[in-house]
């Protein structure tokens, strides 16, 4: 099973590596990154996106980035390094993964300051600390993938939103694990991927990992959905989650509540597949999530293409939020949660 590894240190140890996912699927061009705010901007500017490869991102550019802070006293590196958190933290508002591993590395930073360590024994635990996070997630894609499996049978037509693949993770992915999975064992799953407006992460990512790694994946036009459905070739939708509240509201990428809409009316079972992290139990619902609003030229001039006027409003909000009775189930590296959501999500955390 091939797996992507999108953010990474390199061999040094001393700087970030991302793979541009900008220029995919025309150019493979990784870039190698030290500075707070070249990591920022690959974060702001999707080079590396995806929840979960988001917060792996985040979590090595803590550690390359404080090992480059001189201070050498606790206190004030603690205080240079809280000020890196906050800054990493204003990059992207919505996806959960991102504000849970720069806590995660702080945490730690706070657990070394308790048992006394000094700066330099402190960045040794951060470099730890964000290769654990890493480790995890591909565990992670392995186990979404199992779970996900057991709810699918060899031949059955699949359609995905968005990418949660290798490329938004780490390994095999979160919503296109169960897909990897199938194929060891000769599912001969028939994908068909929305294309994924805006910026394409379906037509330029998803068909890219897939048709790589030797499956069998068809592009569509988002607003396809519904015909091919309607035609039968749809049998489960599978997507993945840049956040879940409490509730089982399922914020991701836009689109995305369009899909399960269309899954309810003609009776395709809706699986959400996203990390235990994804889950927001502080967050009682989706209409409580920021949503992110990008830039309004990637719709009209997109890709440099210009598709409207440059005078004509654009609203360009980068994730949707979708109802939990939508959702046919919720797939985690631990189990598979059904409705009642509010209940069974919080027994999923006191387990």
């Amino acid at each position: 099973m091939k797996t992507i590894i999108p953010a990474r240190l390199n061999e040094t140890k001393d700087k970030l590596v991302i793979l541009d996912q900008t220029l995919l699927p025309v150019e493979e061009k990784f870039l190698e990154l030290d500075r707070r705010e070249d990591i920022w901007e690959a974060i702001k500017k999707l080079r590396v996106r995806g929840a979960p490869a988001i917060g792996i991102a985040a979590a090595f550019g803590m550690y390359v980035c404080s090992n480059r802070i001189a201070a050498s006293d606790v206190a004030e590196f603690k205080k240079e390094v809280l000020t890196l958190k906050e800054y990493f933290a204003t990059s992207r508002p919505t996806a959960v993964n991102l504000f849970w591993a720069l806590d995660r590395m702080f945490d730690r930073f706070e657990n070394e300051e308790v048992l006394g360590k000094s700066v330099d024994e402190i960045k040794s635990a951060f470099l730890d600390e964000s290769e654990e996070i890493l480790r995890e997630d591909q565990e992670m894609g392995y186990a979404i993938g199992k779970y996900g499996l057991e709810l699918l049978k060899p031949g059955m037509g699949l359609l995905t939103h968005c990418n949660a693949g290798g490329l938004a993770c780490s390994g095999i992915g979160t919503a296109l694990a169960p897909m990897y999975a199938g194929q060891e064992k000769g599912y001969d799953f028939k994908i068909y991927a929305d294309e994924t407006r805006p910026l394409l992460q379906g037509s330029r990512l998803t068909t890219y990992e897939l048709y790589k790694a030797g499956l069998d994946v068809t592009v569509i036009c988002d607003n396809m959905a519904s015909i091919v459905m309607r035609q039968g070739k749809i049998d489960a939708v599978l997507v993945g989650a840049d956040r879940i509240t409490a509730n089982g509201d399922v914020i991701n990428k836009i689109g995305t509540s369009g899909v399960a809409i269309l899954a309810k009316e003609y009776g395709v079972p809706f699986y959400v597949l996203g990390p235990y992290s994804t889950i927001d139990m502080k967050t009682a619902k989706g209409d409580d999530v920021e949503i992110e609003l990008r830039d309004g030229d990637e719709i009209g001039n997109g890709f440099g293409r210009r598709t409207a006027l440059a005078e004509v409003k654009a609203y360009n909000p980068a994730f949707d939020i979708t109802d939990h009775k939508y959702v046919t189930a919720i797939i985690t590296e631990k189990g598979i949660v059904r409705a009642p959501y509010k209940e069974n999500l919080t027994k999923l955390f006191r387990d």
